[in-house]
């Protein structure tokens, strides 16, 4: 294992780039830091030399934390802009924050390649997403409320765990197909991120990882965490004033194509190939 100082200082500095570029796409596309974070920090890890069996945990429970920081910048950030649902967000809160829970439980008992073709099946379908998909498209007029709002709640933050994300991957998509205006679903998302992370943040700080990088807590890498967390918070509003003069929907197919090419190498992975 990698303990000495020339190998942490390449550490950190690879974790700059990923944290940096982490929040450049999250304010340019409207998609969570972590779809990039968690195949960056398994690509990091495992070059470092630190591939085991929970590597996976690591990267997604580092994640998750700099989620918990992330989100909670952006839902002030868009709550002064009177753009938060919070009639979604409150309702939808218990149905997230089990998921979350049930998430945290599953992947701590998954090994890493488990959770590798997870993540990379679930990163086709976000990432078909966003090369195929239309703003216009629509499954209903409105959210789904009483069982089917539990159980569409509750799978969101399941799957959001999985993948070490937070709400605006499955949650912007879903919420503009039930006729929620994209801007609003984008800003009341930022809310799932954090109803998401907190929880399994916490979760995952009890989840031993036997082969794990230098002042990791359970699964919770904190010079990682603390490394994204100063890059992601700088870089993010770069991100969203580009949005402003670029090409939008051309980046999210662009972005869209290179997600389904992740996903794929982490399918690859998971299967031995």
């Amino acid at each position: 294992m990698i303990t000495d100082l020339p190998n942490l200082i390449e550490l950190g500095l690879l974790l700059l780039a990923v944290g940096a570029l982490a929040g450049l796409l999250a304010g340019l596309l409207g998609v969570g830091g972590g779809i990039v974070l968690v195949p960056a920090l398994s690509f990091t890890f495992t070059a470092l030399g630190y591939a085991s069996s929970g590597l996976m945990q690591i990267c997604i429970a580092t994640s998750l934390a700099s989620i918990v920081f992330t989100s909670m910048r952006s839902v002030a950030a868009h709550h002064k802009k009177g753009a938060v649902d919070w009639g979604i967000l409150k309702s939808w809160a218990p149905g997230i924050v089990v998921g979350a829970i049930v998430g945290v439980l599953t992947a701590a008992s998954l090994s890493s390649t488990v959770l590798q073709g997870i993540f990379g099946g679930l990163a086709l379908i976000v990432g078909a997403y966003l090369l195929f998909g239309r703003i216009e498209w629509r499954l209903k007029d409105d959210m789904p409320v009483g069982l089917m709002r539990t159980a569409d709640s509750t799978l969101i933050g399941f799957m959001s765990v999985l993948m070490g994300i937070g709400g605006g991957s499955f949650g912007v998509p879903f919420m503009t197909l039930h006729g929620v205006a994209i801007h609003r679903a984008v800003a009341t998302a930022a809310g799932f991120g954090l109803l998401i992370a907190l929880p399994s943040m916490i979760g995952f700080l009890f989840v031993p990882v036997e082969v794990h990088p230098p002042f990791t807590i359970g699964a919770v890498n904190l010079p990682a965490l603390l490394i994204i967390i100063s890059m992601t918070l700088l870089t993010a509003p770069l991100g969203a004033r580009l949005a402003h003069v670029t090409d939008a929907k051309r980046l999210k197919r662009i972005f869209g194509a290179f997600l389904i090419l992740v996903a794929a190498n982490m399918i690859r992975k998971s299967i031995g190939w």
